[in-house]
């Protein structure tokens, strides 16, 4: 699991990203770098990482789920994902 002040950081970029999108938007196709400048830089949404909903961890995300590899074979293990299920062959 990761630091609770790592996924606290991820939350609030979240929000300062969705809050200033659409000014982004605006200034980009307006051309006034300038202003872009001066905007928060956790403003812009490159700065997001994708994070496992449940425990944070940044590596082995999986997009159609929202959860890392590891969270993912222990929900379908435990038949808690529907439709998914061990392969055999």
């Amino acid at each position: 699991m990761a630091k609770k002040s790592v996924i606290a950081r991820q939350k609030k970029r979240e929000k300062m990203v969705a809050k200033y999108a659409e000014l982004r938007k605006q200034l980009k196709d307006a051309g006034d770098y300038e202003a872009l400048d001066k905007l928060p830089k956790n403003s812009s949404s490159v700065r997001l990482k994708n994070r496992c909903l449940l425990t944070g961890r940044p590596k082995g995300y999986m997009r159609h789920f929202g959860i890392s590899r590891v969270a993912f074979r222990k929900l379908a293990l435990e038949g808690k994902i529907p439709g998914v299920r061990k392969a055999s062959w």
